[in-house]
């Protein structure tokens, strides 16, 4: 990379904890979503990648599946742990990492406290969900309370898919982040435009990963059934104006095809880089920055200062360290 090539932000970057790993195996999660095992994660190898791939900032979040494996006081105490952790690498290496907390859905009360202690005291940049939180898909009407407490605050948050509710019958044997996470990020955008959530709650900065999936297929058939769910209100914004509110990470296979359907879809303004490490490995990371740098310009800009731009806009605090490196 040239050294005076913008410095990458990273939305979509993970770590995990050997306590962490132990809790998700003892609730039967040995292959994740169908893969093959566990990623290895330090955070030596993940600056090391960072400083190799011009990444200045990465903000961590923990992945699928998640946090909350089914008892809501474990859930709390896991959250509470990985949040600490990533918190306290947030201050051990200023200006290089960045945190969005994980929240105990669908315990609605403790998603609550824990939105309290990691925004206020922890100083997070935001909240991590999952497309669905055990089948509740985030349009359901008993996380009004959550949504409501991160649009006062303006927070950013980060939806990372999941699998889906029976997910053995429609993966085929097959790890589900291949298909069935991007069709669950559509599923639950869907559930969050027809619910209403995204008109009633216009102070959250949502976060989409994958290029946002299927949407840029969907939005306008989502456009078209509209009608036929409801009468749509003649004041209110189309499906393909409402997603375009939404910001999109680059993680997954950005070129040729997946980012250019997206910024015909919804606009280049709200694309943000994502490198989806550590669950992709290093390697394929590195090849996926080198697509980045190599793809057609979508504006005057390049795609690494475009996306770096976009996201001091929905990150200011970042500005000084970003602009330093």
């Amino acid at each position: 990379m040239s050294t005076d090539a913008p410095t990458l932000v990273d939305v979509h970057a993970h770590f995990v904890t050997d306590r962490y790993v132990s809790a998700a195996r003892a609730a039967g999660h040995d292959q994740p979503d169908g893969m093959p095992g566990w990623p290895n994660w330090n955070v030596a190898d993940h600056l090391a990648l960072m400083d190799e791939g011009g990444i200045g900032t990465a903000m961590l979040s923990v992945s699928s599946p998640g946090t909350h494996f089914g008892d809501d006081r474990a859930a709390r105490d896991l959250s509470r742990e990985v949040n600490e952790y990533a918190a306290d690498l947030v201050r051990r290496y200023p200006g290089r990492f960045g945190h969005f907390a994980s929240l105990p859905l669908p315990d609605v009360d403790a998603a609550l406290r824990e939105i309290d202690y990691t925004l206020d005291v922890l100083g997070s940049d935001g909240v991590t969900v999952e497309t669905n939180a055990h089948g509740l898909y985030l349009g359901d009407r008993r996380f009004e309370p959550v949504w409501a407490e991160l649009d006062r605050r303006r927070a950013v948050v980060f939806v990372h898919p999941t699998s889906p509710p029976g997910h053995d019958a429609v993966s085929l044997g097959r790890p589900r982040p291949m298909l069935e996470f991007l069709f669950d990020s559509a599923r639950t955008v869907s559930d969050l435009v027809f619910a209403g959530v995204l008109l009633r709650y216009p102070g959250i900065e949502w976060v989409f990963t994958h290029g946002g999936g299927a949407l840029p297929l969907l939005a306008d058939r989502m456009e078209l059934f509209r009608g036929l769910i409801a009468e749509p209100s003649a004041s209110a914004p189309s499906v393909p104006d409402q997603l375009r509110r939404l910001w999109f990470d680059t993680a997954g296979t950005p070129f040729p095809h997946q980012i250019p359907a997206l910024t015909t879809a919804f606009g280049s303004d709200r694309v943000l880089y994502g490198s989806d490490y550590c669950w992709t490995p290093a390697a394929v990371t590195a090849r996926q920055i080198a697509s980045l740098d190599a793809a057609q310009q979508p504006t005057p800009d390049t795609w690494r200062s475009l996306t770096t731009h976009n996201a001091l806009k929905l990150f200011p605090q970042l500005s000084q360290t970003v602009s330093n490196r």
